[in-house]
């Protein structure tokens, strides 16, 4: 039985943890009240009104009506997918040498590319955008994904993971005659799936919910991503906000489906590529 010391401090512990929650999920409970509310209610009444009068899907149908939403869904998932192809290949392949590998300079090298964690993305935008003009990147997809093929984030998770594996496991594969690229992809990348998965979920949230690259590399409509469309469609309806409401619901749901499916690797795999430095 509990003491009552340890009593107290596990019902603050939950009351903390819900209040917390409840921070967090208080804006998306709104959101999703104000896309169900039809217009007959005020949604600006006070005090707010959380569950809706006449719950209506119609807020939902205008938008995809009168918003080209598929193709921008499109876009998105084209991007997501390549950005997170790209960074799991391109993230693992520069941590395997820094992992498994001894050459001289690799812990600067290694604190080189963390050091760029540091510098925001703002700083780089105008040479990277005059970059990609040069060439001709403008309006395409390889526009949208190549400045985040690769993250100092995505290398330092898969190289701690890589830490994590037994440096025999390199050394039997070797005496089987196995090459440096075939000890990559036959022996680590399987045993590090849990990480991937870290990786990949934080990297599909970047590339979905991107918009300020996109604004600034996308002058043609047809290839707006969905944070441009949302952008575009309070253009449109800057007064009716549960149609705002109702888009910006559909452009987050992709982001808690792919959260939903694999979150069962996220803590594993965030917590191996934490336990070794």
């Amino acid at each position: 039985m509990l003491s009552p010391r340890k009593m107290w401090q596990k019902t603050l512990s939950y009351f903390m943890l819900i209040i917390v929650s409840i921070i967090m999920v208080g804006p998306f409970l709104w959101l999703l009240a104000t896309s169900l509310k039809s217009g007959s209610e005020n949604i600006f009444a006070y005090p707010p009104q959380f569950i809706p009068e006449n719950p209506t899907l119609a807020n939902f149908g205008a938008v995809l009506e009168y918003f080209p939403f598929f193709t921008y869904l499109f876009n998105s998932t084209v991007v997501a997918i390549l950005t997170v192809g790209a960074n799991l290949l391109f993230c693992s392949l520069a941590a395997y040498p820094l992992a498994r590998m001894e050459f001289r300079g690799k812990n600067i090298v290694f604190i080189l590319i963390i050091s760029t964690m540091m510098i925001p993305f703002q700083l780089l935008m105008i040479p990277i955008y005059i970059l990609a003009l040069n060439l001709g990147l403008q309006n395409t997809y390889l526009g949208l994904v190549l400045p985040h093929a690769t993250t100092a984030f995505g290398i330092f998770l898969m190289r701690q993971a890589f830490l994590t594996i037994p440096y025999e496991l390199d050394e039997s594969a070797r005496m089987d005659g196995a090459n440096a690229f075939q000890i990559w992809w036959r022996i680590l990348m399987p045993l590090v799936k849990p990480s991937m998965v870290t990786l990949a979920i934080f990297t599909f949230m970047m590339a979905w919910g991107d918009f300020l690259w996109p604004l600034i590399i996308l002058n043609d409509q047809s290839m707006y991503t969905l944070p441009l469309g949302v952008q575009s469609l309070q253009g449109n309806f800057s007064s009716n906000w549960r149609y705002i409401a109702a888009g910006s619901i559909i452009s987050v749901l992709p982001i808690i489906i792919v959260f939903a499916i694999l979150q069962r690797y996220f803590i594993e795999g965030a917590m191996k590529g934490a336990v070794k430095g």
